[in-house]
């Protein structure tokens, strides 16, 4: 698709993020963090002067916060900023709804200012909401882990094209890609488009939400917003979350550690398997993967696959809710040990190739006719290939020109350096 002009500017300094960081001062038997500032932490230090004597909207979530956990919307409305609304994705503005539900429109208890609920908001609602509100520019600051299917970057993409219909600016406060700026996995293909899978990237799109947000204006919109994206600094492409001094709020309820957003690109694919559970309900979402139906011999199997940067532990487990509620499941703990090394995608490839040896497998049909792992991974080819028997390799090995393809095609969009990633 032809690149449309986008608009983009950050504070004084931006360049910075371009460059590492030295280490933070760490505290004993700790490993040195490097500091990084986000979009956030600059605009609150400059006094909110890109925002200020503007009425905003902000689209935000529990992750929103500064280094203090001191919220955007709360700092911003204690310092006189003229709040017209507040936007709540999936799980809500304060993040009290579990998956696929949110906290309905209402008054923050906090603030006194409205919140909308959002989540699933086509654009036309947005337009509405953002009308209602009489915002004149948006702010958006929600921390993404990097995966396709999750929720908050078509949030982000159906905000700013509302916006753009609506002649608003679009301001992004930045943060961190949790688990690094390397893109991997298979694209999304037509007819397999979904609230878990709206845009043609792949699986794990390795960009921060600045990044994605002039992505999806040069290559998406229908007509460019008047986008701006306040940059982090001291991040690049090769750090993870554990890597730096910043706090982490789970973004949702089942992302609770940095762990999780490690595993989730490859391990949420899970969620397309009808007898195995991916660990919702378990203290260990997405590093827990079992059902009834197996045993000790799984486990043993994906060990024998050697794959790099992670073990694999013999795990029993009862969940609380979701698959499997009160039923003993056997399967898998995921250990990572390195996190360079490891590729979630491939991992859980490994799994589930050795996971459809078995007898009780099976996927998960929606609807009489939907695979709901075609809708994750964007297309019938990883079911299939598996169904038919094929290696990890060959089954990873499918997607190298696709992968290729979205390389170049998102390298104009990228503010941070990746080497090394």
């Amino acid at each position: 698709m032809k690149r449309r002009g986008v608009l983009t500017a950050g504070l004084a300094g931006a360049a910075a993020g371009l460059t590492a960081a030295t280490p933070a001062a760490a505290k004993p038997g700790l490993l040195p963090r490097l500091p990084v500032r986000t979009g956030m932490d600059r605009l609150a230090a400059s006094g909110w002067d890109k925002v200020r004597g503007e009425r905003i909207g902000i689209v935000s979530n529990p992750t929103g916060v500064d280094r203090e956990y001191r919220h955007l919307v709360d700092r911003m409305h204690a310092d006189g900023v003229t709040i017209g609304g507040v936007f709540g994705p999936e799980h809500g503005f304060r993040g009290s709804a579990q998956a696929g539900g949110s906290e309905g429109t209402g008054t923050d208890a906090r603030t006194g200012l409205t919140v909308y609920d959002a989540y699933l908001a086509s654009q036309d609602k947005w337009v509405a909401m953002f009308t209602a509100a009489g915002v004149r520019t948006v702010v958006f600051d929600i921390q993404d882990v990097g995966a396709r299917f999750y929720t908050y970057i078509y949030t982000l993409y159906d905000s700013m094209a509302a916006a753009a219909r609506l002649g608003l600016r679009y301001v992004v406060l930045d943060r961190p890609n949790p688990i690094g700026g390397r893109a991997y996995g298979p694209m999304m293909t037509d007819g397999f488009t979904s609230g878990v899978g709206r845009l043609k990237i792949v699986q794990q799109h390795g960009m921060t939400v600045g990044e994605l947000a002039r992505f999806y204006n040069g290559e998406f919109l229908s007509g460019a917003v008047n986008l701006e994206v306040i940059t982090c600094t001291g991040w690049t492409g090769r750090l993870r979350a554990g890597d730096t001094d910043l706090p982490w709020v789970l973004p949702s309820p089942n992302m609770p550690t940095q762990d999780t957003a490690i595993v989730y690109p490859g391990t949420g694919m899970f969620e397309g398997v009808s007898s195995l559970s991916e660990g919702r309900g378990t203290t260990r979402p997405f590093e827990l993967i079992g059902g009834p139906g197996f045993d000790y011999h799984w486990c043993d199997r994906v060990v024998a696959l050697n794959l790099p940067g992670v073990e694999f532990r013999e795990a029993y487990f009862t969940p609380t809710f979701n698959k499997f509620t009160g039923v003993l499941c056997a399967g898998i703990e995921v250990k990572v040990t390195d996190q360079a090394a490891f590729d979630p995608i491939r991992t859980a490839v490994g799994m589930l190739v050795e996971a459809r040896k078995v007898p009780a497998f099976a996927w998960r049909v929606d609807g009489g006719t939907r695979y709901w792992i075609d809708l994750l991974t964007g297309s019938t080819r990883l079911r299939t290939m598996i169904d038919a028997g094929a290696s990890v390799d060959e089954v990873t090995g499918a997607w190298a020109a696709e992968l290729a393809a979205f390389e170049r095609q998102r390298r104009p969009y990228l503010l941070y350096s990746r080497l090394g990633s």
